[in-house]
């Protein structure tokens, strides 16, 4: 038997075929992707139906220009105060060493009357001196969490980000400022508790405000500078106490200036932790003070104690 030929398709049929195969590309060819103009229509239609989604689906504009480093030193802040949130003992353990200050040793002195301090109590007068010595005592160990982060490896990933480096030091330096600040309220509540006369004043606690946020942040950038330098925390603890209370000393927070030897008088024009101590008496207490000078030479100091900081960080993270 011969083959019988299969009888030709009819000419709808080959047409239909034709016609079935660019239409079945077609819709592949012209389904929105997510970089196309309609896929980010789509994106932002679907992100507005579901609000919660919206960052994952859509990411926000990136910050460009003059915001850039703002935005990252805020950042950097808000992320060294979530472990204050999230742990308070230092809080509360760290109040402990200003009240003694302030509850043995002021209330001692004023009662000997040792201490010439031009008619203002002595524990008056001492007051701005500890809110400092609280804050310096905070910030001036700093340097040790910069090198538990380089053991853990989180200063690694840091710094493989866009992030600049002194963005990176700003941000921990002005959150040893706003824990130190919370350190402050403490000291001046215990000061108010004892009957020190100090001014409430909205613009000048204000400026109290500041002054201890430039203080600290000048500590803690000295203390990542010496992190930077011995490497190890060990090193860094030995160095720490070893300067904290020649620091303390060489300054104007127990004494007035006039009553230390010429040598120690030079050391106290030179020590950061002066110009601190005397924009707070004349703040919180109306004494007499330069704080045109004592503002600038703390500024000028923050801005150092950064520049040295973040020349250092990479070497502490290498």
């Amino acid at each position: 038997m011969s083959a019988v030929p299969a009888a030709p398709l009819p000419a709808s049929a080959d047409q239909a075929a034709g016609e079935s195969a660019p239409a079945a590309q077609t819709p592949a060819a012209q389904t929105p992707t997510a970089q196309s103009p309609a896929g980010q229509a789509a994106l932002g239609q679907s992100s507005a139906r579901r609000p919660d989604l919206g960052l994952l689906l859509v990411p926000p504009r990136a910050r460009t220009g003059w915001r850039l480093v703002p935005a990252r030193v805020l950042a950097m802040c808000a992320v060294e105060l979530q472990k204050l949130r999230h742990d308070r003992t230092e809080l509360y353990t760290r109040a402990v060493q200003p009240a003694l200050w302030l509850l043995i040793f002021g209330e001692t002195f004023t009662k000997l009357h040792a201490i010439p301090t031009g008619g203002i109590p002595y524990l008056d007068y001492l007051a701005p001196g500890i809110i400092a010595q609280s804050a310096m005592f905070i910030a001036i160990f700093y340097g040790i969490m910069i090198i538990w982060e380089r053991d853990s490896g989180v200063l690694t990933k840091l710094l493989v980000t866009p992030t600049p480096r002194a963005a990176l030091v700003t941000g921990k330096a002005f959150a040893a400022g706003v824990k130190a600040v919370i350190q402050a309220v403490v000291v001046v509540v215990i000061a108010a508790a004892l009957g020190v006369a100090m001014t409430w004043n909205p613009l000048r606690l204000l400026g109290v405000v500041v002054v201890v946020l430039l203080g600290s942040a000048f500590f803690s950038c000295l203390s990542m500078t010496i992190a930077g330098i011995v490497l190890t925390r060990d090193r860094l603890m030995g160095i720490g106490q070893a300067i904290t209370m020649p620091l303390f000393f060489g300054s104007n927070a127990l004494y007035p200036v006039a009553l230390m030897p010429g040598w120690l008088q030079v050391i106290s024009k030179a020590n950061p932790l002066s110009y601190q101590v005397d924009a707070l008496r004349g703040l919180l207490i109306g004494t007499h003070a330069h704080l045109a000078s004592d503002f600038a030479v703390l500024a000028l100091a923050t801005v150092l104690g950064i520049t040295a900081a973040s020349a250092l960080l990479g070497r502490l993270a290498r």
